[in-house]
């Protein structure tokens, strides 16, 4: 059996559908107070994102 080199999760955006790999710098961080930490997508702002990471 092959070994396979491990990838980044690719985080997306279910809006949009933007792509990155997750905690890439693409993607926007906000702090919101009463929820903590989001991720932003930067092609829509949506913040309805599946992260990989």
């Amino acid at each position: 059996m092959a070994l396979e080199s491990p990838t980044p999760q690719q985080s997306r955006c279910l809006n949009c559908g933007f792509e990155a790999p997750g905690g890439d710098d693409e993607w926007i961080r906000l702090e919101v107070p009463g929820l903590g930490r989001m991720t932003q997508c930067p092609s829509c702002e949506s913040t309805n994102v599946i992260t990989g990471r």
